[in-house]
């Protein structure tokens, strides 16, 4: 008799995370975003089980130096409902740049992540900063290429 095969799961203690650190100068905010999300995601492994989070921790330096394409630097504009009445607020991607530059790249992709309790505990695996000094030294993150 034939043994049946079966299809290795990852259970949720059994993937080691890896540290990344990525240089977003220049790069194109919509494609690095995708990317970012995949890793974070863990669908760059072949270990990829969808109800586990097997993605790894992501370390985005030089967030203000992000690249986008065509007339979005003067027409992005990114809305928020604060939940009171006729509480939409909006800000500008060039006002967002020069306040909150890491905004940008959380926002684009958090809004490729699952929208689920496991989505979020993916995001928090995402570190941004604007320029290109960064905590994580002791972590020793793998600079990879976007």
């Amino acid at each position: 008799m034939i043994a049946p095969k079966r299809t290795w799961v990852a259970k949720k203690g059994e993937v080691q995370p890896e540290w990344l650190l990525v240089d977003a100068d220049g790069k194109v905010l919509g494609r690095m975003a995708t990317r970012l999300a995949t890793i974070l995601q863990g669908k760059h492994r072949p270990t990829y089980t969808p109800h586990v989070d097997t993605g790894d921790f992501v370390v985005v330096v030089n967030a203000k130096k992000v690249r986008v394409t065509g007339r979005k630097e003067q027409d992005k504009i990114y809305q928020k409902y604060t939940g009171w009445l006729s509480g939409l607020k909006e800000i500008s991607f060039e006002k967002l740049r020069a306040k909150k530059p890491e905004r940008i790249i959380e926002i684009a992709v958090r809004r490729m992540l699952p929208k689920t309790k496991l989505g979020r505990a993916m995001l928090k695996k995402l570190k941004v900063y604007a320029g290109s000094d960064h905590p994580h030294a002791a972590q020793s993150p793998r600079p990879i290429e976007i």
